[in-house]
């Protein structure tokens, strides 16, 4: 989904850290040249057009949300 970002890690994100759009849990941060945005799995869908040409790295954690919050959430993928 996200073109072609490297596969470095960076740190877990935790529950304090939030979307940029909503506010809500941050499950995908994209690293950008000139710093990073944090997104929701919903946000991190919507905005992944626009993000995947310039980022840097993207980190996806939605895999968390089907072990957090059961079948029926949709990933970022």
């Amino acid at each position: 989904m996200y073109g072609d970002v490297t596969g470095t890690m960076t740190e877990p994100l935790t529950a304090a850290d939030r979307c940029d759009r909503c506010g809500a849990q941050a499950y995908v941060r994209v690293v950008l040249p000139v710093g990073e945005l944090l997104f929701c799995a919903h946000h991190a869908r919507e905005h992944a057009p626009k993000f995947s040409d310039v980022a840097t790295h993207v980190h996806d954690e939605t895999d968390r949300l089907l072990a957090e919050h059961g079948a029926g959430t949709g990933a970022a993928r």
